[in-house]
């Protein structure tokens, strides 16, 4: 049977690991934010169904890690796994091989000399943001933000 208490807490890790808040994970798994507010709250357990649409969604998230925190977070090889054991987060990191080298792809580009760059010097929501240009004009820039939303801006407007 699945300890409430440590899945609230894994499910609590996958939040924070795609930097998304309840409300958000909600909408992206198709659930009521209320029936996973009601699930963090502990006044509700995780259906299959629940968990089932987390895997649809979210393919990096183990069904054995999730049910019983056993396993790897995330499952994809490569990346840092956060395992749980005896409810701390511990990062671990990837493998490392012997003769592993690291190719460099951009060797062989060369970059085109820019001619008189112009910079352009706005404050969009108190970030300030640099935009080197040449004879380019700017159509939209769009800024996204952690919790999935975003926001176009249009030059001129």
């Amino acid at each position: 049977m699945v300890n409430t208490e440590d899945f609230i807490k894994r499910l609590e890790v996958i939040l924070d690991y795609y930097s998304l808040n309840a409300s958000a994970f909600a909408d992206k798994i198709g659930v009521q934010r209320s029936s996973l507010s009601h699930l963090l709250s502990g006044r509700n357990k995780p259906s299959l169904d629940f968990i089932l649409k987390i895997l649809e969604v979210f393919p990096e998230v183990d069904l054995y890690w999730i049910l019983n925190g056993k396993g790897h977070f995330p499952k994809s090889a490569g990346e840092n796994n956060i395992l749980i054991e005896n409810e701390k987060k511990i990062n671990a990191p990837a493998p490392t091989f012997k003769n592993e080298t690291a190719e460099d792809l951009f060797s062989d580009i060369e970059k085109p000399l820019e001619k008189n760059p112009v910079e352009i010097k706005k404050s969009f929501a108190n970030e300030n943001i640099t935009i080197s240009s040449t004879s380019n004009e700017i159509d939209k820039i769009v800024i996204f933000y952690k919790n999935g939303t975003f926001k176009d801006y249009k030059p001129g407007n």
